[in-house]
């Protein structure tokens, strides 16, 4: 097939969009720009939410980003099957808009958090992370002032029991996150969100390591091998 087309969509506010088509790219798709206006996907097989602090966050981070135009159609064509990977700011409107459980509240501690993160991988089974293995390490950055994921203790067991935590926090929990969670996907295993940034861990030049591309070149591999 041609070069899978991953969207990324910008609201007013987001900050990572250009990391994020920057990070598709390099992981060997076309990165096209989604408008938050707008009521068209394009004809793309994937889409980032990236991070920000989108419509300034008023209301909630992520609350108004949910009654976006584009909106409409991502939580359909999420429904469809649709891979989606929300970062910080993107997973955030992915729970606003109950594509996945739980909410991000403020920081334990209402301090503004940014430090290169030890993670470890859950779950290598999504579409979004089965370019690692389960219980890999990695080391990707953290930046956030809503970061602390809670559910009420129903769901938290699920996502537990089901393998839905995608990625844990290891050494230092940055936000409060319950259970030290860092990420978790939807039941189809299609949608997922990431509080850490893995657009900022992918050339060595520039981030603490490359260990953040594989979210990319996963989505990639699915893409070109579907």
């Amino acid at each position: 097939m041609d070069a899978a087309r991953v969207g990324v969509i910008t609201f007013p506010g987001s900050l990572d969009d250009r990391d994020a088509a920057r990070a598709v790219r390099l992981a060997g798709a076309e990165p096209v720009a989604l408008w938050h206006a707008d009521h068209d996907l394009q004809g793309v097989d994937a889409v980032v939410l990236p991070g920000g602090f989108s419509y300034g966050d008023y209301l909630r981070a992520g609350a108004i980003s949910r009654f976006a135009p584009i909106m409409t159609e991502l939580v359909a064509a999420a429904g469809d099957g649709l891979p989606v990977l929300g970062i910080c700011n993107g997973f955030q409107v992915l729970c606003e808009s109950h594509l996945l459980p739980g909410a991000l509240l403020p920081n334990a501690g209402l301090h503004f958090v940014c430090r290169d993160q030890r993670l470890r991988v859950e779950n290598a089974e999504t579409s979004w992370t089965s370019e690692y293995r389960e219980g890999q390490e990695l080391v990707i950055p953290v930046k956030n002032r809503d970061g602390r994921f809670t559910a009420d203790p129903s769901t938290i067991n699920e996502l537990e029991e089901s393998g839905r935590i995608v990625a844990r926090y290891l050494d230092v929990n940055p936000n409060g996150s319950i259970n030290d969670i860092a990420g978790i996907r939807n039941e189809a295993g299609n949608v997922v969100g990431l509080m850490p940034h893995p657009e900022h861990a992918v050339e060595s030049l520039t981030g603490p390591s490359t260990d953040g591309l594989g979210f990319f070149t996963s989505i990639v591999k699915k893409l070109v091998d579907a």
